[in-house]
């Protein structure tokens, strides 16, 4: 049975909410396979908004099983908070699976977040402060905490103390900041035990044993392409992998077993944080994306970034993840303008270049070569095909496709759950 991952095709925030939940409506399990709650998504059904930060985007299915995958680094505080928030809006959570491998962000992760990115001043990456970053640092180092160590008050100190046996140092020597107490950064991670229990699980166990009972398991990445620790514009990136091959190691499930991978694209770029941005616009038609789309982060509050469509990003978009398909999302933040440039490649030091460069260097200095396309004024929310388009919006999209090299198999026309052009099946 289908095995699909969906994710972002570009620096994030394309709209991956509103395609998993969307989908969500077919499928048996949503993952969420990477990322912590630096992450955002929002989700509007009728006339509700929903913003999730941790909890897969499934969660807001019924008869979905949202799962929270090792690839996950989780703030345990944050993640009961969510959950009581849908609680509160009559969302069931009693579903929900946590991998007992994922790492967990503790208060010194946060706390070093925040005091390095103040450090590094102009040199900053542009963090949320929310601990990801040092977590995975742990993680990788082996010095990290998973959820099944809150069950072993032995294992979880010991774990603790070392730590902060370097950590201390740093935050006293190099930061002037008070050291940490063992005993109270365990007793703090202690009392997330019992309310956690009811919902750890071996979720690579779980996920692999519904693919073979014929059970269709989407996995949901978080971030985007272009933040990928290994693919995107380093060191403007996030520590995790939210590419396609991120899917495999963040879940436990074989990469033989995906059928189908999908990459969200919005019709124009946007980006938060520091980092290159080729497309970025100064002027009023980036402020009027910005207003139009709704551009502020979900998790941070930040505006963001806004450049129109980038080819040779969505190009290294689906050569990295191997896409399958395209869900084209705010196509109708377009509407009104009178003409809508398309860059189609760089100008790096007077060379025309197709592809995002090679070197961090040559990206810095890349400028945009627009192609443009006429635009349109007739109000598209309402369509439920190509055919119901504007010709210049239809003509816009196919333009898209050819120059992106992957099929556009769905088109967002608007906020609502449903304004959806759906082009061809995206789970069979």
């Amino acid at each position: 049975m289908p095995t699909i991952v969906l994710l972002g095709a570009q620096w994030g925030d394309e709209g991956k909410g509103k395609a998993t939940d969307l989908l969500g409506e077919r499928v048996d399990y949503v993952v969420r396979y990477q990322g912590g709650n630096n992450a955002g998504h929002t989700v509007v059904i009728g006339d509700k908004k929903f913003a999730l930060h941790l909890l897969p985007s499934g969660i807001l299915t019924p008869a979905v099983i949202p799962v929270i995958g090792n690839g996950v680094v989780i703030d345990p505080q944050v993640l009961l908070d969510e959950m009581k928030g849908l609680q509160e809006r009559g969302v069931d959570t009693s579903k929900l699976l946590i991998s007992a491998n994922a790492h967990l962000i503790t208060s010194y992760h946060v706390t070093l977040d925040k005091v390095t990115e103040r450090f590094l001043g102009k040199a900053k990456i542009g963090t949320t402060g929310r601990g990801i970053g040092p977590a995975y640092g742990d993680k990788i180092a082996r010095i990290g905490i998973r959820v099944q160590d809150l069950f072993d008050e032995g294992i979880l100190r010991q774990k603790v103390e070392g730590a902060l046996t370097n950590k201390n140092q740093t935050l006293v020597k190099v930061f002037n900041r008070r050291a940490l107490s063992v005993d109270a950064v365990t007793e703090d991670l202690l009392a997330f035990a019992a309310p956690l229990a009811p919902y750890v699980a071996d979720t690579s166990l779980v996920l692999n044993r519904a693919l073979d009972e014929n059970k269709v398991v989407l996995l949901e990445g978080g971030q985007g392409t272009l933040l990928d620790v290994d693919h995107g514009t380093y060191p403007f990136v996030t520590s995790s992998n939210p590419t396609a091959g991120g899917a495999c190691t963040g879940s436990g499930i074989g990469p033989t077993r995906i059928t189908r991978v999908i990459g969200i694209l919005k019709a124009y770029t946007t980006r938060v944080g520091s980092g290159p941005f080729p497309t970025e616009l100064f002027d009023d038609d980036g402020q009027r994306l910005r207003s139009i789309g709704g551009e502020v982060g979900v998790t941070t509050g930040r505006p963001r970034r806004c450049g129109w469509f980038d080819a040779p990003i969505a190009r290294f978009a689906v050569r990295v993840n191997g896409l399958t398909d395209i869900f084209l999302t705010k196509l109708d933040v377009l509407t009104g303008f009178d003409r809508i440039p398309v860059c189609v490649a760089y100008d790096v030091e007077g060379t025309r270049v197709d592809e995002i460069p090679t070197t961090q260097t040559d990206f810095h200095h890349a400028k945009p070569i627009y192609e443009y396309l006429p635009g349109w004024t007739e109000d598209i929310s309402t369509a439920k095909s190509l055919a119901d388009l504007p010709a210049n919006a239809r003509a816009y999209v196919e333009f898209l496709q050819e120059i992106s090299g992957a099929p556009i198999s769905a088109v967002g026309v608007g906020q609502e759950r449903n304004a959806t052009i759906s082009v061809r099946d995206l789970i069979t």
